[in-house]
C-alpha cells in the first residue's frame, strides 16, 4: 500500500484553511482519510472590498498564519501541497506583495487564481456523483467571501460554469455592484431556459452549518422553504441574538445572512425545491488535484 501525505490551504476573503489528508491506495482503490483541518477567520475581504488593499495588520496576522501552517504540514509530514488565494487576494492591489512575503517569512508558495480556474479545482474534489441523477441537471453553487461560483451539469457532465463578484464579506460591506446582480440574474435565467428542471448541490461553511441547523442527515436535501423561513427568522436577529439563540460562531453570525440570500435568490430566479449539501470545497479540490498530478 502506498501512503501520500497531502496539504491544501485555501486563502479566502473571509477565512483561510488548512486541510491535511493521508491518501492510501493500493492499486484497486484509493482512500483519501482526513487527518488535520484549521480554519482562521482573518477576512482579508473587510480590507480589500472597502479600501482595495491588505492593511497591515492582517497582512501581519496572514504571515504569522501561514508560518503555522508551515510547521503544521512538516510536523505532519506533508509531501507535497498546494496554496491557492482567491477573491479576495486577486482583487487586492497589494496582493503579489504580499504573496512575496508570505513566501520569503514562511516558504509557502501562494498562487493567487481566477474564479473560473476555483470552480474548477472544487469540481476535481469529486463526490458529487453520490447527489447526482444521471438524467436530471443540476447547479454547483459555492458561495464564498468575495464571489460566487456556479457549474451547470447535466447528464452527470459539466456543461458551463461562470464566477460572480457576489460573496458573504462583499455583500456585508456592501461592495456588490448592482450591474454584477443584474448579470447574475440574467445568466441564471438562460441557464433555466435551457436546463430546467434543475437542484442546487451547494458549497461553503454557511450552506454546511444551515445543513446541520436543520437537523438534516447525511445526503438528505434541503428545501427552498425550510432555508427561507431559517433565513427570515435569523435577518429579523441582531448579530448578538443570532449567537446566543442560534449558537452560532461570531464569524458565522453576520455572513450566514448573505449566503442564504444567495441562495435563496439562485432558487427564486431557477425555481429551485432541493438542495442538497455534501460539504466538499476548494481544499478537497486541491487534495484530489494533487494526487491526480502526481499519478496520471
Amino acid at each position: 500500500m502506498k501512503t501520500d501525505i497531502f496539504g491544501a490551504i485555501d486563502i479566502g476573503s473571509n477565512a483561510i484553511r488548512l486541510l491535511i489528508n493521508n491518501i492510501e491506495s493500493n492499486g484497486a482503490s484509493v482512500d483519501f482519510k482526513k487527518t488535520a483541518f484549521l480554519r482562521v477567520p482573518i477576512r482579508l475581504g473587510e480590507d480589500v472590498f472597502t479600501r482595495g488593499e491588505i492593511s497591515e495588520e492582517k497582512k501581519e496576522r496572514l504571515i504569522e498564519a501561514m508560518q503555522g501552517f508551515s510547521h503544521i504540514m512538516k510536523a505532519y509530514g506533508v509531501t507535497d501541497y498546494r496554496a491557492c488565494a482567491t477573491s479576495a487576494m486577486r482583487d487586492a492591489e497589494n496582493g503579489r506583495l504580499i504573496t512575496a512575503s508570505i513566501l520569503k517569512e514562511s516558504g509557502i508558495n501562494i498562487e493567487i487564481i481566477v474564479g473560473q480556474e476555483e470552480a474548477d479545482i472544487i469540481y476535481e474534489a469529486g463526490g458529487l456523483d453520490s447527489v447526482m441523477d444521471r438524467d436530471r441537471n443540476y447547479l454547483y453553487v459555492d458561495v464564498g467571501g468575495g464571489s460566487t461560483e456556479i457549474i451547470v451539469y447535466s447528464s452527470q457532465h459539466k456543461i458551463t460554469s461562470n464566477s460572480f463578484q457576489m460573496g458573504t464579506v462583499r455583500m456585508l460591506v456592501d461592495a456588490v455592484n448592482d450591474s454584477e446582480v443584474k448579470r447574475f440574474k440574467s445568466w441564471l435565467k438562460d441557464i433555466y431556459k435551457q436546463y430546467a428542471p434543475l437542484s442546487i448541490i451547494a458549497s461553503g461553511g454557511n450552506i454546511n452549518k444551515v445543513h446541520k441547523m436543520l437537523g438534516k442527515r447525511e445526503k438528505e436535501p434541503l428545501n427552498y422553504t425550510e432555508v427561507k423561513v431559517l433565513y427570515d427568522a435569523l435577518k429579523d436577529l441582531s448579530y448578538e441574538e443570532r449567537i446566543q439563540n442560534f449558537k452560532l460562531n461570531t464569524y458565522r453570525a453576520d455572513v450566514i445572512i448573505p449566503a442564504l440570500n444567495i441562495f435563496l435568490m439562485i432558487g427564486k430566479v431557477c425555481k429551485i425545491n432541493e438542495i442538497y449539501v455534501p460539504k466538499v470545497g476548494l481544499v478537497d479540490g486541491i487534495i484530489h488535484h494533487l494526487y491526480t498530478e502526481k499519478y496520471r
